[in-house]
């Protein structure tokens, strides 16, 4: 099992930084082209070719493994089982940003077995960062090792939180906006979730909450809770879910924070 773990680590990276290298050079050559999924959720031609690639390294590797992705294999009830190999993809996490420019933006590649991700990469090829983890290993910037804030005041913290394409939560979603403003120094909205979760691995941010997909946390969130995070839900995950890939009230923060964040947010 180490072995597997392991070999696919290491293919998570190479596929994460050749696929990163490729979306980089789609965008700086003018490439990119815009649709709708659902007639609201932008895609790129970019977020498809590189999905591809990156299953295609996945399949030469490891036919029989299982993968959710985004943009192909996109079943999320297969998160509910994690004890055979999955990999969950995100080939470009922040399309939005993507296509408009922006810069936060990452190839999000984790791999799943015996009920855990047990490896994680995420690579923002615009910012030249990979952030690994491999559990029970610690994660890294760049082979730097991670830590959090540190933080042990919440009224200080700046915390970062996102906006959903399906706008009939959004109500409630800004009722927590606000209550959490109203408790910390500032909210940041930066439109990419792994990049926000490995921010808060670094440092750099203090906390980040929302609802998301598999794919845009199962590797961050690992990179996170390695680097020494705390990650949870603000909301009971369901019996029998493998909570490091449950999406709904997502809590991850430096640690001595976390229980003040999770109260007002319930």
């Amino acid at each position: 099992m180490q072995k597997l773990i392991k070999d696919a680590a290491e293919l998570a990276s190479q596929a994460a930084l050749e696929a990163g290298a490729m979306i980089a050079e789609q965008r700086q050559q003018g490439l990119v082209q815009k649709s709708y999924k659902g007639q609201q959720e932008l895609v790129t031609n970019a977020d498809k070719a590189a999905d591809q690639m990156i299953i295609a390294r996945i399949k030469a590797r490891f036919p029989d493994h299982r993968i959710l992705s985004e943009e192909t294999y996109t079943d999320r009830s297969q998160a509910a089982d994690l004890e055979q190999p999955i990999w969950i993809i995100d080939p470009i996490d922040g399309t939005v940003n993507y296509a408009h420019g922006q810069n936060m933006v990452a190839v999000s590649i984790a791999f799943a077995m015996k009920g855990e991700v047990q490896a994680g990469v995420v690579y923002n090829p615009f910012l030249n960062e990979c952030y690994r983890a491999v559990l029970g290993q610690g994660s890294s910037l760049n082979d730097q090792p991670l830590r959090p804030s540190g933080l042990t005041d919440a009224s200080k913290a700046l915390v970062a939180t996102g906006f959903p394409y399906e706008k009939s939560t959004v109500p409630m979603l800004l009722k927590r906006v606000e209550k959490i403003l109203m408790h910390c120094q500032d909210i940041r909205r930066l439109g990419s979730a792994a990049m926000d979760i490995c921010w808060v691995a670094s440092g750099r941010l203090d906390a980040y909450f929302e609802s998301l997909s598999p794919w845009d946390f199962a590797a961050a969130r690992l990179i996170a809770l390695e680097a020494g995070a705390r990650c949870g839900h603000f909301n009971p995950v369901p019996e029998g879910f493998p909570p490091c890939l449950y999406g709904n009230d997502i809590l991850i923060s430096t640690p001595a924070i976390y229980d003040t964040l999770d109260a007002l947010l319930e």
